[in-house]
């Protein structure tokens, strides 16, 4: 079963538009793209790695 918001389903949820204008990241629109649930994308998270131990 396609996940919910499909457009086979005759649901389709757009992001919202504000003073005219609808903001989407790089991710979200390849996901809104891909046919996924573009809500339930995040902004990635830098991840600190520490160059040495102790």
């Amino acid at each position: 079963m396609p996940p919910p918001g499909r457009l086979e389903e005759g649901v389709f949820r757009w992001p919202k538009i504000e003073d005219g204008v609808m903001r989407l990241s790089a991710a979200e629109l390849s996901a809104l793209l891909e046919g996924l649930d573009w809500r339930r994308v995040h902004a990635a998270q830098e991840t600190v790695v520490p160059t040495q131990a102790g």
